[in-house]
């Protein structure tokens, strides 16, 4: 059975609070927490660029599903890791702020301090995949690389999108994103965390939704490879970070911590009146959902 959403939106709302916490003692330590996200994000992408690129250059049909299909391990790594996502911290301190456990500067400072340190370990981890020579590799002299193959046409796609299709790609993105974050905190349950994360970051990767975080480690490889440039990234942040709060933060965040919100009712108990709170959400009495929650 599912924890209950106003308990739910209780944990994340401690959460930020103690996210906001530590930036504040141990700024060292949160920016280092951020820097490894953006490096185990980096892990997903570099996994779909060699797995995916030999079937892209061979003009297979699998590419998008085999895309989903892999990399749900650069969100599990995360989650499991225990580390600082932006496009996580979106949903987190939203519902933080609207619970009174976090004030606006400290959602401003974890939310700038998470992209600063998403940059940072997005882009060493691209100059170490880069300085390995790995998806540079060609299967015989000549050919074309398909790890490089596949981050050029990503880039590519990227550049070539409009304003607003970058931006509702990344409204429907972190949607997905924090979606899994949501029902993932919803289950004490570690497989089941595994399998709502696989099935939210399938569909957002094969759908061609865009991350920022994502793109960061994309752009940065290509930069290295020459077949981007910096304003590339800069132009695709400036429209996919909101975007990414948007459908992360007011999309879902704030419509669950709303859903969340008890209500309060006022009985009569020997007489003298009494106000409780009734959760907004079914008990399940009767589910067939067994196990841990």
């Amino acid at each position: 059975m599912p924890i209950p959403i106003p308990e739910a939106v209780e944990e994340n709302a401690a959460l930020a609070r103690s996210k906001g916490e530590q930036l504040r003692t141990r700024p060292i330590a949160y920016l280092l927490s951020a820097i490894l996200a953006g490096g185990f994000i980096g892990v997903g992408v570099v996994l779909l660029a060699a797995a995916v690129g030999p079937l892209l250059v061979g003009g297979s049909i699998a590419v998008k599903l085999t895309s989903g299909a892999i990399f749900g391990v650069a969100l599990t790594l995360v989650v499991f890791a225990g580390t600082s996502l932006f496009t996580g911290e979106v949903m987190f301190m939203l519902q933080g702020l609207l619970a009174g456990t976090v004030k606006v500067y400290e959602l401003v400072a974890v939310w700038i301090a998470a992209l600063a340190g998403n940059f940072i370990g997005s882009y060493a981890f691209a100059w170490m995949v880069y300085q390995s020579g790995t998806l540079g590799a060609k299967p015989k002299p000549g050919a074309v690389a398909p790890g490089f193959a596949f981050i050029t046409s990503a880039v590519t796609t990227k550049i070539n999108a409009t304003d607003g299709q970058l931006f509702w790609r990344a409204v429907l993105c972190n949607m997905l994103v924090c979606l899994a974050l949501w029902m993932a905190s919803r289950t004490k349950s570690d497989t089941a965390k595994l399998v709502l994360i696989w099935w939210c970051l399938f569909a957002f990767i094969a759908a061609g939704f865009e991350h920022s975080i994502v793109n960061m480690t994309v752009f940065s490889l290509a930069i290295l490879n020459h077949t981007a440039g910096w304003s590339d990234l800069a132009h695709n942040l400036y429209l996919t970070v909101p975007g990414n709060i948007v459908g992360g933060g007011l999309i879902v965040g704030i419509a669950y911590a709303y859903l969340g919100k008890q209500k309060t009712r006022t009985v009569s108990i020997a007489g003298s009146p009494v106000a409780t709170t009734a959760p907004p959400e079914p008990a399940y009495a009767g589910s067939s959902w067994g196990g841990a929650r």
